[in-house]
């Protein structure tokens, strides 16, 4: 099995670069979701998170509300780290468990776990690969505005809390450059996942 990250900043097109490599075949595991199924009620971090933040985090039905939750943590660097003590290691836990059933159905398969912070929390040492997304800082700042419905000064401010595209290149294997149009970044990617598959084969 080929274990293959796919990092970059906000809103540099990751989801639409595991979007095409799921329908080429690989299997796609996106943290994000992993992190909100680890917060849903029965998940290893449900219990956790509502014994520290008290129940003024949850919905009538039981379950957190992401924005309660989020509008309490993002004022209080502390209780952010707190909160990440909690979730990181249920999706890790989650992660694992996934990889390895992957790994015993599919021996030579592709693994792509799509995560933004791979490189910041050093996780991209676990993988055989790591693809980065990249685009212009100016475009970044128009899909945020369009897509989230963020100000300027907000997605700027977003921008800021990361590392910058240029320092993360140096760990990236492979780039994909989704500043052009969309036919241009689905060659970069189709041909990224012709070597992926020559490395699978012979992994």
């Amino acid at each position: 099995m080929l274990k293959v990250g796919l990092t970059g900043g906000y809103a540099t097109g990751k989801s639409f670069v595991a979007g095409e490599l799921e329908r080429l075949g690989c299997y796609v595991i996106s943290a994000d979701h992993l992190g909100h199924q680890v917060l849903e009620p029965g998940g290893e971090a449900y219990s956790p998170t509502v014994a520290l933040f008290g129940p003024d985090i949850t919905c009538e039905d039981g379950r957190i509300d992401r924005k309660k939750l989020g509008a309490v943590v993002f004022r209080s660097p502390e209780l952010l780290k707190q909160l990440e003590a909690i979730v990181h290691p249920a999706v890790f836990h989650l992660e694992s468990d996934l990889l390895r059933g992957f790994a015993a159905r599919e021996p030579t398969g592709i693994v792509v776990l799509e995560a933004a912070i791979l490189i910041e929390t050093g996780r991209y040492k676990l993988f055989d690969r790591l693809i980065l997304t990249v685009c212009s800082e100016e475009a970044q700042i128009q899909r945020g505005m369009k897509r989230d419905g963020l100000t300027r000064e907000q997605v700027r401010a977003r921008l800021d809390k990361q590392m910058p595209n240029e320092e993360k290149r140096r760990y990236a294997h492979y780039i994909v450059d989704t500043d052009g149009p969309k036919t241009t970044t689905l060659e970069q990617i189709q041909a990224i996942h012709r070597e992926l598959r020559d490395a699978a084969d012979v992994s």
